[in-house]
């Protein structure tokens, strides 16, 4: 059984209300704003839906080959130079065919290609599901790497305030002797270092909000706090369980390996008779102009109307028939193998996730025990510096102890967050509908399939394409100050 973080009425509250966001404002402040934003609006995942909605129509075009067809043909001829021994040839002439082919037995092909169209068609629809599922792992990562790289651009602005004061103080007792050049040497070193490190995390800043644009669609303004992670598993077998029956990638494999088969079929099958009915009928009409002089004797118009059976038995074809069945085999076994390996990679990745989410949960309670220590050395150093006891050099130390203490700790938050979101993204439960979002206002795939795959009809077009994702042209470039709380 999946421990849940936080109870089931906080989890609806803090992710299922996706739904309702999906019409919000433009900024994102929080992580279901940001994740409803990109899902409407990401460009990668709107081709993705484009790109399923065309293998969709593979099976339309695989169920035509199967079905009745009708073709004509008309023509119009003015005879401007008969031939002086043919003195009933026409002057002019309208031919009209029309012509029915009904296909009866092709050996096996158009029911395998319909299977094998029918079984990709489920393979987009995973791979789909991943692409959707990496997104929202993408953004999860941009969000948490603005909210982290905020907190260490405020750690290295609060170090440069404090070693600025710590520059003044000790430039002050220098001055009355009580300190060394060096002291003054070392905390001018110090805070121009600090100084350093502020401005590239100010760049780091801007660099993590302009991956978010680039995802979610719109600039982060002052992020909320992630919610609580729902449905982590307790061990990374039951992790592994759960991602060898709902991963996408996992599942689109078995898909295509399933499709492979069917086209070892479809391949074979032109070694096979095939069977077909046809009608004909021609119109033409001579415009009075048939037999010349004696033009009252033939009649002027025509038709003609035949129907039968044709049955194509192939003999020899070089070998092709042959080749194409064993490529299709080849390329079965090559799915197959690819299948296997998805499934190594799938297990890999779910374990390797399951480790760095509890290492990373780990790390943060030795983070905090860190920084409380390193409050407390810092507090105690500067104590003994009053007293004598302790050099300038100790405190510098010990602020850059409690500095880095602090970062390594807001990174820690950061890398289990992303971590745990990645475990469930490899389990293939990382994904809209996996939120308990409202399932109306979502994308289906399975809607436009059922929509175009019994269609006929030669003139039945879709609309005109237009993008549907946001541009971020009009957005402004990012820079590395903190928004006011």
């Amino acid at each position: 059984m999946l421990r849940s973080r936080t109870a089931p009425a906080a989890i609806l509250a803090g992710l299922g209300m996706l739904a309702l966001q999906m019409t919000g404002p433009a900024a994102a402040d929080t992580l279901r704003e940001a994740l409803a934003a990109a899902y409407r609006t990401n460009p990668t995942l709107q081709a993705a839906r484009a790109q399923q909605r065309g293998i969709d129509e593979n099976v339309p075009i695989e169920k035509a080959a199967g079905r009745p067809s009708i073709t004509s043909d008309a023509s119009f001829t003015e005879f401007l130079k008969r031939s002086d021994n043919n003195f009933a040839s026409p002057e002019r002439v309208l031919n009209g065919n029309v012509q029915l082919g009904v296909p009866i037995y092709s050996g096996g092909a158009v029911k395998n290609a319909v299977r094998a169209a029918k079984t990709r068609v489920e393979a987009g629809q995973s791979d789909l599901r991943a692409t959707e599922s990496a997104i929202f792992s993408q953004v999860v990562a941009a969000y948490m790497d603005v909210i982290l790289q905020q907190a260490v651009v405020g750690l290295n602005r609060n170090q440069v305030e404090v070693l600025d004061v710590n520059l003044q103080a000790t430039s002050d007792r220098f001055e009355i002797g009580d300190l060394t050049r060096t002291d003054v040497a070392q905390s001018q070193s110090r805070l121009s270092l600090a100084q350093g490190d502020a401005r590239t995390a100010a760049a780091n800043l801007a660099s993590a909000r302009e991956r978010y644009i680039q995802l979610v669609g719109t600039a982060p303004q002052s992020l909320a706090p992630p919610p609580p992670l729902p449905n982590l598993p307790e061990s990374a077998d039951q992790a592994v369980a759960v991602a060898l029956e709902y991963n996408p990638d996992l599942i689109a494999a078995r898909e295509r390996s399933a499709a492979s088969e069917y086209d070892i079929n479809v391949a074979g099958s032109s070694r096979l008779p095939k069977l077909s009915l046809y009608s004909t009928g021609s119109y033409n009409d001579y415009f009075d102009t048939l037999g010349g002089q004696t033009a009252n004797n033939f009649s002027q118009t025509e038709k003609t109307a035949q129907v039968g059976a044709q049955i194509s038995i192939p003999i020899f074809q070089g070998g092709r028939p042959a080749a194409q069945r064993r490529q299709a085999q080849a390329f079965a076994s090559a799915a197959m193998e690819t299948e296997i390996a998805v499934e190594r990679d799938v297990i890999a990745q779910t374990r390797a996730t399951y480790s760095s989410w509890l290492a990373a949960q780990g790390l943060i309670e030795s983070m905090q025990s860190a920084v409380a220590a390193a409050e407390l050395s810092l507090e105690g150093v500067q104590a003994e510096n009053s007293v004598g006891s302790r050099s300038i050099l100790d405190i510098l130390n010990a602020e850059q102890e409690l500095l880095s203490a602090r970062v390594r700790l807001a990174t820690a938050r950061r890398n289990a967050y992303v971590a745990g979101f990645s475990l469930l993204a490899a389990m293939g439960k990382a994904e809209a509908r996996d939120l308990n979002l409202d399932g109306g206002t979502l994308y289906d795939p399975e809607i436009n399939y059922k929509r175009v795959r019994g269609k006929w009809f030669d003139w039945d077009d879709d609309a005109r394409p237009k993008p549907i994702s946001t541009r971020t042209i009009d957005t402004q470039a990012q820079d590395g100050e903190i928004p006011e709380q």
